[in-house]
Order: C-alpha cells, then sequence, then structure tokens
C-alpha cells in the first residue's frame, strides 16, 4: 500500500485514513474521483471496503489475481475484493471464529456482483474434493436461480435485487466449504403486481417467455409475447438491451439441475409461475358490489395448472365489489410469489446442507448482501423497513468499529482516547420500541377494531411520538418544512439524513392478508409446492399472523444476533451514476450515498486516534534504508530498529506510538514526508545497485576460478588414491595429506562431549600414537573444564554423595536407589532452615527402650549436636563429642542406633531411630558429627545399651516386605526386602 503513496496525486490515497484533510466530504469525494480516473475501483477505510461500480469490465478478476491475493497480508497488496475475502477466510481458519462480510450500498452500486466476486473466489482458492466441487458448484448456482426469481430491471440497475439476502458458507477443518445456508429478507412483492414505468417484473417471467421451449409454453397456456400480460406491462419495458432472456433461462434451467432439482419440482414451480401471469389477466364485471370473473380463458389455464377451482369461477357471485376483487386478485398473486420465493430459499438450502455429522463444528463466512438507505421522491411502506434496518446495521457498524479499535489499542498497549459519534440508538428506538415505537404504533392501527386507517395511523404517531427530536410531520412542522411535506407524510431524520415517507398504504402492506377462501383454495392446490407453501395448520390456527413490519423487526433482530457472534468485515458499495455509464463520475449522486452510507461517520471514528499503523517487521523491511544504523539490515529487537529509525527520522512524541508489535502514526503528512524521503533515497540507491552488478562480477569470476581449482584438485586426490599403499612422493602426497586433515577435522567435529563418552574415531596408520596423545589431552581437559564449570552448591552436594558412597557402596542394600537422588537440607514439608543454626532436619520414628514403641520425631543437625524434638519440644540432645558410633544393618530398611557412653548420665541409652531417607540422614550425621569412620554396617543383628546396664539387641531378617515389632524374645526384629543382589 505504502508503494503507492508516491502516486498519490495523480491515484490518490489507497486508504481514507491518509487524507490529510479527512473531516472534508470534498476531499473524500476527490479521492474517490481520482481512483475512479484511474479504474482503481476500490480504496480502504481501514478495514472497510469502499467499492465503486465501473459499469464495464476490469481485467481484475482472473486466477492469477486471486493468487496475487492469497495468502497475503492485507495491506501487503492493494485494495481489493479479494483482500477482504481471503482476510476473513484466513481469520476463520487461524482463529478458528467465524466471520461474516456486509456488503451494503445502492440499487446499482455492485452488492451482487461482490457477492458473487467473494463466491468465487471461495470456489477457486479453497481444497476441493469430489464431495466439496459438488457444494461449490451449488453455492456458485444458486446465484442465477435467486436472481431470476428475486432480481427485477429497475430505473437504476438492470440486475437489481428486490430482497435482502443473507448466506452462511459452511467449511470443514481443512478449509473446505462443505454447506451453506440461505435467508431472505422484505421480498419486494408488490412488484409481481406493479411496475413503475420503465421496470419490469422479476426476470423469470420474461426469462421463461423468451426462452422457454415451444412445449413447455403450450402445456403452461403461455405466448410468446410478454405484452400480453397485465403483470408485465405496465412498465412498459419488455426488453432491455443489457439483459439476454434467452441465455439466462438456459442459465437458470442448468442451475436448477446442479442444485438438485428434478424434473417434476421444476415443472411444478414453472406452473406456479404461469398462474401468477394467468391471475394477472383475469378480469371482472357485474354490477355494483357483486364482481364475477369475465375471463374464461384464465380460469381455463388455471384449472390446467391443477388448483382444483377459483372463487367466482364460471359465473358465481362473490360478494365483492370490482375494486375488491381486483386487490383480492392481485393479493393473491403476491402471496403465490412471495410463498413460492421462500420455498425456493429453502430447498437450495436442503440441497447446501452440510451432511456429514463427523465433522459437527464446522467454521463459518456469512455473506450479507442487502439494500442500502433509500430515498426516493415518494417513500412508502418499504422503504420505512429498509432504512430501518440500515439504521439497526449503521448501529451495529459503529459498535464493532469501535469495539475493533478497542481491543487493537488495548493489545498493544496503547491508551484509548474516547471517541464522540452519533449515536443512532434514538432513532432505533423510535422505530422499534415496544408499545411507543412506530411499529408498535402501526400494528395498533392494524389490529383495532373501528375504522382505522392510513391517516388515523399518522394522527395516532402524532399523539404518541410527536414530541421526538427526529420525528416531524405537515402539522408539527414549522412554516418552511411544510413547504415541502405533504399531509399525509411524516419525517424521520435518520443518521443519513431526512426521508419524508408517504403513509397511503402503509396499513394494507402491513396486514398483509388474504381472504380466508382464497387460502383455502391453495390447501386444496394439487400443486405440491403450493401446498407446502400454505399449510392447513394456518387455516386451523385462530391467532392472527404477526404483521409485515413485525416479522420484519423480528428477522431482524435475529439477524443483528448473527452479526454479532461472528467478526465482521465491510464492503460499502457506490454507484458513480444513474445511467450506467462507464467513466461517468456524478459528484451529487456519489455526495449522497457517501452521506447514506455513514462513510464519514466511519472515518471520522477510525481517525479518532491514529491514521496508520503497521507491524514493526513491516516498517522497517520499507524505510530501512533511511537510517544508517538500521541499514542494510537490523540485527536487534524490531521495536529497537524502529524505535531507532523514528528517532533519526525526527518523529515528534506526539506523532506516534510504539505499540507491542505495531507503529501507530497519528498523523498522514508524517507517513507522507516518510515515504518522500524513500523516493528521494532510491536515486542514491541507484548508486548502490551499479557497485552491487560490479561486485557479483567480480565474485562470478572468482566462482569460475574456484571451479578450475577444484577440478585440478579433483584429478591429484583420484591419482593418490591409485598411489596410496606406495611410499610417500609427488603423486600420492596431497591424497595422504588429505587423509591426515580429514582424520584430524573428523575428529574436531565428533570430539566426546563428556568425560564419560569413551567414543574416539579409529585413525589412520601414519597417525596412531598421535591420536593416542590427543585422546589423553583431550580427557584432561575435559575433566578440567567439568572441574571448572563445577558450582560451589553442586560441588558440596558431589561431596556428600562421595562419602555416602564410601560408607555405603556394596555394603547398603538400598544405597543404589539413594544415588540418583539428590541430597537436601531439610525434609520437613514446607519449612526451610537457617543454615547458619541447622544443618540438616529430617522426620525419624523413635523407638522406645521399653517395648520398642514407635514414635514421630525430627531430628535436627546443628552444628555440635543432633537434636530430637516432638514438635518443637526438645525430647534430646546429643553432642558430636559424645556420639561413640552409628549403627546400620546391610538390609534395605531405615533403622539406625546412635550409641553414647553408658555413663553419661544426660543419656539414657543409646538412641533407636527409622528414616525414609536413611543413606542421606546418616551421611549428613557423619560430615556434622565428623564420624565417617563410626558408622557400622552389620549383618544379622545390632547390640545396644537400654540404660542402667542393660542390653538390647535388634534381629534384622531378609524378607518380602518391611516389618518392624517386638519378639517374642524380647528383641527387636525387622524384616526387609531385598532390592539389589549383592
Amino acid at each position: 500500500m505504502e508503494s503507492a503513496l508516491t502516486a498519490r496525486d495523480r491515484v490518490g490515497v489507497q486508504d481514507f485514513v491518509l487524507l490529510e484533510n479527512y473531516t472534508s466530504e470534498a476531499a473524500f469525494i476527490e479521492n474517490l474521483r481520482k481512483r475512479f480516473k484511474e479504474n482503481l475501483i476500490y480504496t480502504y477505510i481501514g478495514s472497510v471496503l469502499v467499492s465503486v461500480n465501473p459499469y464495464k469490465d476490469l481485467e481484475i478478476y482472473t486466477k492469477n489475481h486471486m493468487e496475487r491475493y492469497r495468502g497475503v497480508n492485507f495491506y501487503e497488496v492493494s485494495p481489493h475484493i479479494y483482500a477482504v475475502a481471503d482476510n476473513s477466510y484466513r481469520s476463520m481458519r487461524t482463529e478458528r471464529k467465524d466471520q461474516c462480510i456486509l456488503i451494503s450500498g445502492e440499487s446499482g452500486a455492485g452488492k451482487t456482483e461482490a457477492s458473487k466476486k467473494i463466491l468465487q473466489y471461495y470456489a477457486i482458492t479453497c481444497p476441493a474434493s469430489e464431495q466439496v466441487q459438488t457444494i461449490k458448484d451449488r453455492l456458485l448456482q444458486s446465484n442465477p436461480v435467486l436472481e431470476a426469481f428475486g432480481n427485477a430491471k429497475t430505473l437504476r440497475n438492470d440486475n437489481s435485487s428486490r430482497f435482502g439476502k443473507y448466506m452462511d458458507v459452511q467449511f470443514d477443518f481443512k478449509g473446505a466449504p462443505v454447506g451453506g445456508h440461505i435467508i431472505n429478507y422484505l421480498l419486494e412483492k408488490s412488484r409481481v403486481v406493479h411496475q413503475n414505468h420503465g421496470e419490469r417484473n422479476f426476470h423469470i417471467f420474461y426469462q421463461m417467455i423468451e426462452g422457454g421451449e415451444e412445449d413447455l409454453l403450450r402445456r403452461m397456456g403461455l405466448e410468446r409475447n410478454p405484452q400480453q400480460y397485465q403483470y408485465l406491462v405496465k412498465g412498459n419495458c419488455p426488453k432491455v438491451s443489457s439483459i439476454n432472456d434467452r441465455s439466462d433461462w438456459k442459465m437458470v434451467r442448468k442451475a436448477l439441475s446442479v442444485i438438485g432439482f428434478n424434473e417434476d419440482d421444476v415443472e411444478e414451480l414453472l406452473n406456479i409461475i404461469a398462474s401468477v401471469l394467468h391471475l394477472g389477466n383475469v378480469q371482472y364485471g357485474g354490477e355494483e358490489g357483486n364482481a364475477c370473473i369475465t375471463s374464461d380463458t384464465q380460469i381455463k389455464y388455471l384449472s390446467r395448472v391443477r388448483c382444483r377451482t377459483m372463487p367466482g369461477a364460471g359465473g358465481l357471485m362473490s360478494p365483492l365489489n370490482l375494486e375488491q376483487a381486483s386487490s383480492a386478485r392481485d393479493a393473491l398473486s403476491k402471496a403465490v410469489y412471495g410463498r413460492t420465493f421462500t420455498w425456493l430459499v429453502n430447498k437450495i438450502n436442503a440441497s447446501l446442507a452440510y451432511k456429514d455429522d463427523s465433522y459437527k463444528n464446522c467454521s463459518v463466512i456469512g455473506l450479507l448482501d442487502i439494500y442500502g438507505f433509500e430515498v426516493f421522491q415518494h417513500n412508502s411502506f418499504e422503504q420505512f423497513c429498509i432504512n430501518y434496518c440500515n439504521e439497526k446495521l449503521q448501529q451495529l457498524f459503529i459498535e464493532l468499529t469501535l469495539k475493533s479499535e478497542q481491543e487493537e489499542y488495548e493489545a498493544e498497549g496503547i491508551t484509548w482516547e474516547p471517541v464522540q459519534y452519533f449515536n443512532n440508538k434514538i432513532i432505533c428506538d423510535l422505530v422499534e420500541e415496544k408499545f411507543k415505537g412506530i411499529i408498535s404504533i402501526l400494528d395498533e392501527e392494524c389490529l383495532r377494531p373501528g375504522d382505522a386507517s392510513d391517516i388515523t395511523f399518522l394522527e395516532k404517531l402524532e399523539d404518541t411520538v410527536g414530541g421526538h427530536a427526529h420525528f416531524v410531520t405537515h402539522k408539527l412542522a414549522d412554516a418552511k418544512t411544510r413547504k415541502v411535506m405533504g399531509r399525509d407524510e411524516f419525517r424521520l431524520l435518520h443518521y443519513a439524513g431526512e426521508v419524508n415517507y408517504n403513509v397511503n398504504g402503509f396499513l394494507d402492506k402491513n396486514n398483509d392478508l388474504l381472504f380466508r377462501n382464497l387460502k383455502e383454495v391453495m390447501c386444496m392446490s394439487e400443486n405440491k409446492i403450493l401446498n407446502q407453501c400454505f399449510d392447513r395448520e394456518e387455516l386451523s390456527d385462530k391467532k392472527r399472523p404477526d404483521t409485515a413490519a413485525t416479522q420484519f423487526k423480528a428477522s431482524l433482530a435475529k439477524l443483528m444476533e448473527i452479526l454479532m457472534s461472528k467478526e465482521p468485515s465491510y464492503v460499502r458499495c457506490i454507484k458513480p451514476n444513474d445511467s450506467k455509464q462507464a467513466a461517468r463520475f456524478d459528484e451529487v449522486l456519489v455526495r449522497h450515498q457517501v452521506k447514506y452510507l455513514g462513510l464519514m461517520e466511519n472515518l471520522r471514528v477510525r481517525r479518532a486516534g491514529f491514521a496508520y499503523r503497521r507491524r514493526y517487521e513491516v516498517f522497517l523491511q520499507r524505510y530501512k534504508s533511511l537510517c544508517p544504523d538500521t541499514w542494510p539490515n537490523w540485527q536487534g529487537k524490531l521495536a529497537d530498529g524502529v524505535a531507532t529509525l523514528v528517532k533519526h527520522l525526527g518523529y515528534k512524541p506526539e506523532e506516534y506510538k510504539l505499540g507491542r508489535s505495531k507503529i501507530f502514526i497519528r498523523f498522514p503528512k508524517t507517513l507522507f514526508s516518510t515515504e518522500d524521503a524513500l523516493e528521494t533515497r532510491k536515486h542514491g540507491l541507484g548508486k548502490t545497485i551499479a557497485i552491487q552488478a560490479w561486485w557479483r562480477g567480480v565474485l562470478a569470476r572468482r566462482r569460475a576460478q574456484r571451479r578450475r581449482k577444484a577440478a585440478d584438485t579433483i584429478r591429484r586426490f583420484i591419482k593418490g588414491f591409485i598411489y596410496r599403499h606406495k611410499d610417500r612422493c609427488p603423486e600420492n602426497e596431497y591424497f595422504l595429506d588429505y587423509v591426515r586433515y580429514s582424520f584430524l577435522m573428523k575428529l574436531h567435529r565428533n570430539l566426546p562431549k563428556s568425560v564419560l563418552d569413551k567414543s574416539w574415531p579409529t585413525p589412520p596408520a601414519a597417525l596412531t600414537e598421535a591420536s593416542e596423545h590427543l585422546r589423553k589431552l583431550c580427557m584432561q581437559n575435559m575433566v578440567w573444564s567439568y572441574c571448572k564449570k563445577i558450582s560451589p552448591e553442586w560441588k558440596h552436594q558431589l561431596e556428600q554423595k562421595m562419602i555416602a558412597s564410601e560408607i555405603f557402596k556394596d555394603k547398603k542394600d538400598n544405597y543404589p536407589q539413594s544415588v540418583p537422588k539428590l541430597f537436601v537440607s531439610t525434609r520437613l514439608n514446607g519449612e526451610d532452615i537457617n543454615p547458619k543454626v541447622l544443618q540438616y532436619a529430617v522426620s525419624v520414628t523413635k523407638y522406645d527402650r521399653k517395648g520398642y514403641k514407635a514414635r514421630p520425631r525430627q531430628l535436627l543437625l546443628t552444628g555440635n549436636s543432633a537434636v530430637i524434638i516432638e514438635e518443637a519440644k526438645l525430647k534430646q540432645r546429643i553432642d558430636y563429642g559424645a556420639l561413640k558410633g552409628i549403627s546400620v544393618s546391610s538390609l534395605s530398611d531405615g533403622l539406625f542406633v546412635l550409641h553414647v557412653p553408658s555413663d553419661d548420665n544426660k543419656q539414657k541409652g543409646d538412641v533407636v531411630l527409622q528414616s525414609d531417607h536413611v543413606i542421606e540422614t546418616l551421611t549428613k550425621i557423619a560430615i556434622c558429627a565428623d564420624k565417617v569412620n563410626s558408622i557400622n554396617i552389620n549383618q544379622g543383628s545390632i547390640k545396644f545399651t537400654l540404660g542402667q546396664g542393660k542390653e538390647g539387641i535388634i534381629d534384622f531378617t531378609p524378607g518380602s516386605e518391611l516389618l518392624v515389632a517386638k519378639a517374642k524374645n524380647g528383641h527387636l526384629s525387622v524384616t526387609a526386602p531385598r532390592l539389589n543382589s549383592r
């Protein structure tokens, strides 16, 4: 991205956050215009992609382009729809978090095309198998089907989506697309029965008439002339130069087959489409208040498409006047088409459903292709719903943008500065608040008894929300506003601007009801699709169905819930002109969309802190040549390198901040001056490049010389090998020297790693004596190095282990088990000792002189005595000078005897103790008391003094387990298992 800054005067900046005058709407639009003029239709606002419809094919969607963006950092390449798609895909794969891409804009701005490009990108770049390829094909082929049934030619767009669409693409753990699901919103059903001048009905009607086979049209009772059908002539636009209905028909038929529709499904579906056209041609006559059907031809064809009966058929009279009968007919047509469209979406969903239960937790990328903010000369119920949807999306967008910004700042350790912005919650509440919002008031008027009308609805609004700051009517407005408002209008001050809504038709469109007898007819149809669309349970349900606005509000709430659970990306689509001409940029129209898309608000939020942020490695790699300390390579920490670089460039403290992994630059001019310095530096680097070229030539000549020398060496080596067994001579001296050198180098690489490693390479015969000398020197050096590296603590440990080895090796059965265990200064859990006071502390068991009863004690070794205590209470002290000796058995038990003088009045005889760490304990006593040579290791038994001249005996016998008990002969009997054979 930074590389394009040098051409910013001609092509603008690739990211609007780098606009110096970012608060200027004129500067924003001028940047769009510059880029559009150069066929650069994509621009970022941070991570938001702004896309301008070029109205022509650009060669930027090839497989090569896809590969260019695949797996590449978002800002490393120029803005593109593929960058957004790839960034969402990589985030889903690496962070294991569901993603969504929100695509919005006016009709004709390119939302549907953007959605297609994203799906095509995933279809081409994601892993594939035979099953995955089927899903990929179905995902792609769902587009032409939904476009045929849900898109139409409008004044603004020849292929305008007349419904909102949210599609989930499911990916398995390998990152392959394995399923999908579509949710549709607010199909414009009114288009089925009425189109404005210059507009058309849904594409499928024209496609079937233009492209359908003769046999199909004959079965459906259709003529190949759209002018014959009332529902197709109101817009007076049967043909469109940019649309080939015949070709599109073939594409739709193929797509239906790929998705999984069988011939019966297609026949039933087309029957319904034909029936809608025939319904539109039904004519009524009769006296006032008693309308009857006068067009028998349509009834005949309607019966052919297997509707068993029609109300009023064959002269049957209905209690409706002509206007009511026509309204009922149109309501039925809209209901049939709307419900069929919902059935179609459900059928597509069934074909896209992920059926493999082995991987239930799929990752998801959602695509939201939904109508942008709409402001027409005449705005009705549909625009009210659409703009309410955009208010909710704007609220979500600002919240998530601020949240994303705040999370990035916190992750980088940068202080978050609160951002002032317009919170449009007040407008959302005005529309949707329970009991007091516009939707609740509209529903109340629709449901209340009495003469409710659109005007009473308007009056109720004035009474309930008339004091709201964002609501105005003709009655409540000032004199200036009344001049531009009708008496049947109300105005909402949306986040994007003011919109006047005409209330005429609000109640009817919100009710969206069918006469009960018409529902009964549909339920009796032999057409399977109609049977599924009109459920009999619906007739038996006494509860009135929700109104259109309430249903839309509920579905919108679910959509917000879905979007909040995912990591969002945004694509904002703009159309440059109303005439669909390439290279034409209408500033007034573009300014209108910039306002209604909330792009300036978005930019202001994004620029509230720092305009530019990049990872240290990216910033340093690009600009390192501007600082002598960082050129050509920085060897230290990346953060230190960036700090050194910006200091050299003279950045002021208020111009930047260094985060944990990124640099944040507050002002675009700081970045521009850096980029300009780099451009100047490149000219100086040109000389360097020339020198490098000359040096590469020098290196190439040296390589050639080395190759010649290598060939000569190989020849000498081969000749030496041939003469290797002869006395030293010119023919073999090089080879013999090499053999000696080779041995010494091999020895150098394979020297023993420790004093315990006895390996040594076998020398050639001429070096046997030298090899032995080297081996001895090596061993001496390793011993010296090892001793030098020993710490005082480790040395003390080894000294203790050496003493233990001298005393117990090959004498005490459990000595080998003690060797790998380090000796410690205390065995009392959780208690540290002061080495100045105590040398060692351990828990022991003391056996009484009378009865040999076992008692838990602690043995403490001080500098001059061994102390036996019980719970901090002194029980016995034995001065080391008074210690005559120590006795222990040769078995694996832990008993030992401390012998003291029998004439010592302070002592009551020898002390019999048991320790779980007997080797460690006795070694410590031997060192502290200097009694290394006074430890007796006995076999069979140990005699000890009980006091008062009496003597006790401990008998030791090998056994299967350790047992200590008083024997019948009065001795202390100890049985211990053998752990090692000697």
